[in-house]
């Protein structure tokens, strides 16, 4: 696998995030919990999360009763994860979602990126929406920014030269209007908005 600028640096800090491995634990529960009327991960069995970093939101989801596959393209992250994650029953992956990944169609019940698409240009959410879509049999989870935004999130993200301004004007309407092979990626899309600068994009995937 050949590696770019973005995973170089997510193997750099990758330390970082480990430190902040609980405190983003307890994030995903509230966030799951806020959720939890329109979004019950109880019905399902097994999730892929994408760009699982180390590990913090599929430890969640392991507590949560799922069988949980993580895959992150950075080996540092990785590392992080499986020291985080020992003990706990889950299938930890180096591989990117901006390629085909080694698991069947429709291998999971759900598939989730958090944190994941405002950070790729929109070409490359396209080939992330599609592949997750491919994976899923009932829901593809995205979790990322809406438009409520700190001003230290404004600083950072225009720091970072990503695609964030972008992506949170338009996150919902791309995801709907996303094509693949001529093929609509969702058939549905609902915006569920929990505290904060975050919401659950949940989409159903086309059969």
């Amino acid at each position: 696998m050949v590696k770019n600028s973005s995973e170089v640096l997510f193997n750099a800090i990758a330390p970082i995030y480990g430190i902040f491995f609980d405190y983003q634990r307890r994030q995903f529960n509230r966030s799951l919990e806020q959720a939890k009327t329109r979004l019950d991960l109880s019905k399902y069995q097994s999730i892929l999360d994408v760009g699982c970093g180390t590990g913090a939101l599929c430890f969640v989801l392991h507590e949560n009763g799922l069988s949980v596959t993580g895959i992150d393209p950075a080996a540092g992250m990785l590392k992080i994860a499986k020291r985080k994650l020992t003990g706990h029953n889950i299938s930890l992956l180096q591989a990117s979602v901006l390629e085909p990944l080694p698991f069947a169609d429709k291998s999971f019940d759900v598939t989730i990126a958090s944190f994941v698409a405002h950070g790729l240009k929109p070409d490359e959410r396209r080939k992330m929406y599609h592949e997750m879509s491919r994976l899923s049999r009932s829901k593809v989870l995205i979790y990322d920014y809406n438009q409520k935004r700190s001003p230290l999130t404004t600083l950072l993200e225009w720091l970072e030269q990503g695609d964030y301004f972008r992506f949170i004007k338009h996150a919902e309407s791309e995801m709907v209007n996303c094509l693949s092979d001529l093929k609509q990626c969702f058939s549905s899309v609902e915006v569920v908005h929990t505290t904060g600068q975050a919401s659950f994009y949940i989409c159903t995937p086309q059969n």
